[in-house]
């Protein structure tokens, strides 16, 4: 058994309250048993874009030195959830995951690949691809706990991805989300739970949750949801944990009495 932690923020444009209220969740999910603790998209910054390219940093840059310490003093493996990361090209940035061991140790880092140009009607455009560019690689790491598959927020709608972790191995795949109110009170948890049952993995979602900068609102309910697709942990409004364990039996016994992975005739 694996106790897993998914964040829910409500980050703004205090890249250091956020760090801190960060800092303060990931100690609580430590304290209580938590051995994988997992952030939001986003979760040290999420303000107006035109102070994004100030915001951005390098992968050993301050934020992620900060939570590699934290993964460190806690002895846990911990999700970065999302940060920008400088140096794309074209000027542009990655929004980027990076998964930390417990000896604070940079397991893997992911580039998001799917870039969130939309209208979803809620008053808002979004053209994520005008400053971040996508990434190009799958990514799954080994972890002591398992393989785990990292993914970021839009790509939860492109089930190809999730196949290529499940073929990998994986049995964890992570999504944290800064989803939109507007597409998330439909879309989120059918998403997730698809995603769970189709690769019959766990899916833990640290979300972001409420008003942002220029009125962002963002829907939560961070997750963790098992491999026969039910919701074993859901965050309430505000922020906090959800968390639950991963049960090695039931993943092997969901696999092996419904062996769909096997079965597959298209690839």
């Amino acid at each position: 058994m694996t106790l897993l932690a998914a964040v829910q923020m409500t980050s703004g444009a205090d890249k250091a309250e956020n760090l801190s209220k960060a800092t303060a969740l990931i100690r609580k999910a430590a304290r209580r048993g938590a051995q994988l603790i997992g952030l939001p998209e986003n979760f040290a910054w999420m303000g107006p874009e035109p102070e994004r390219d100030a915001n951005a940093e390098a992968l050993d840059g301050p934020t992620l030195t900060a939570m590699s310490a934290l993964a460190k003093e806690f002895g846990v493996t911990l999700l970065a959830g999302s940060v920008l990361e400088a140096g794309a090209p074209g000027g542009r940035l990655y929004n980027t995951s990076v998964l930390f061991g417990p000896d604070g140790a940079r397991l893997a880092a992911y580039r998001k690949m799917h870039l969130f140009d939309v209208e979803v009607g809620d008053g808002q455009t979004y053209k994520e691809s005008a400053a971040v560019a996508p990434g190009t690689e799958v990514v799954v790491a080994t972890t002591a706990l398992g393989k785990v598959g990292l993914s970021v927020c839009y790509d939860l709608r492109f089930p190809e991805l999730y196949r290529r972790h499940a073929e990998a191995g994986a049995v964890l795949l992570t999504v944290p989300a800064a989803f939109t109110l507007a597409t998330g009170k439909d879309h989120w948890e059918v998403l997730l739970r698809a995603r769970a049952i189709e690769n019959q993995a766990y899916v833990m979602a640290p979300a972001q949750q409420g008003r942002h900068p220029k009125d962002r609102l963002t829907w939560g309910h961070a997750m963790i949801v098992d491999p026969w697709g039910l919701v074993t942990a859901r965050a309430s409004e505000g922020e906090g944990l959800a968390m639950a364990e991963l049960d090695d039996a039931l993943l092997s016994r969901v696999r092996r009495n419904l062996p769909a992975l096997q079965h597959r005739r298209l690839v």
